[in-house]
């Protein structure tokens, strides 16, 4: 039996996007087959994929060399088509009928592990949050998000769409823009450009102590903008926390390099160590 068109089976499985799940479909092969090869060689890995939809990027996937897919999908009229698809591919499609942001993808699926996905627009940055914090685990991060999220995602200090995302991100990761896809490109068409953003976790990441400590640095630095550190990061130690790091305290968040969050996420862990 061939494999039936996306239109087909948006028609059999009545695929409207649901703007509560944040759904826009790629329905585009050309384009879901470049997503898939901005991944890289994906033979022998297990791909994670969250949202697949009428399953677009999840057929560019299964075309791959990938060893197998794991199809993650809270639509009911997903898991359908997934499984549906799963049939046409024996044993390289596994579906999780599931909400992603409460399954640990690391104990779901063997490594080596990468995730490709169209990310639901509403749930995007803490997916992103929470795969950063088990950055190790991952060979490759290849993700679609509003074209807004991408950039602060890869932004550089001094820039207004540097923030504690792109901290995290740049802190944990090589981040780099991959590939602009413009609205018209998806059904429903949004009101914004789309980007997908490749993500590759550095050799060596920070232990988990390490991450709670920046996670505290930049929630305070980034809550209040407009403040200068020495007021921001009152709660930490203010400008005598600052003057131990070597930071000016009139300067403001988004001035500061990664490397001066380190710093300054090292050296809270630091006094927070009991004394020896």
């Amino acid at each position: 039996m061939p494999l039936p068109s996306l239109q087909t089976v948006i028609a059999r499985h009545q695929f409207r996007a649901k703007h509560s799940l944040g759904q826009h479909f790629l329905l585009d092969l050309n384009l879901t087959a470049k997503i898939a090869s901005i991944a890289g060689d994906l033979a022998g890995r297990q791909v994670v994929e969250v949202g697949p939809g009428p399953g677009g990027l999840t057929r560019a996937l299964l075309q791959t060399a990938a060893a197998h897919v794991t199809a993650i999908e809270i639509d009911p009229r997903g898991v359908a088509a997934a499984e549906e698809l799963a049939a046409h591919y024996p044993g390289r499609l596994t579906v999780v009928a599931g909400d992603a942001m409460k399954l640990d993808v690391v104990a779901l699926v063997p490594g080596p592990r990468q995730i490709v996905a169209n990310l639901p627009y509403n749930v995007g940055t803490p997916l992103l949050i929470g795969w950063l914090r088990q950055a190790a685990a991952f060979e490759r991060l290849t993700l679609m998000f509003q074209e807004e999220v991408a950039q602060r995602i890869v932004a550089a200090p001094g820039t207004s769409a540097y923030g504690r995302l792109a901290v995290l991100a740049q802190w944990t990761c090589t981040a780099a823009l991959a590939l602009r896809i413009p609205p018209e490109a998806f059904t429903p068409p949004p009101k914004v450009h789309s980007a997908v953003v490749r993500l590759l976790p550095h050799a060596e990441q920070p232990t988990p102590a390490l991450l709670s400590a920046m996670e505290r640095v930049t929630h305070h630095a980034f809550g209040q903008r407009r403040k200068m550190l020495r007021a921001a990061l009152k709660p930490l130690g203010g400008e005598a926390f600052l003057g131990r790091a070597g930071i000016e305290p009139t300067r403001r968040a988004e001035t500061l390099t990664v490397a001066e969050f380190d710093r300054l996420a090292r050296l809270l862990l630091e006094g927070a160590q009991p004394e020896a």
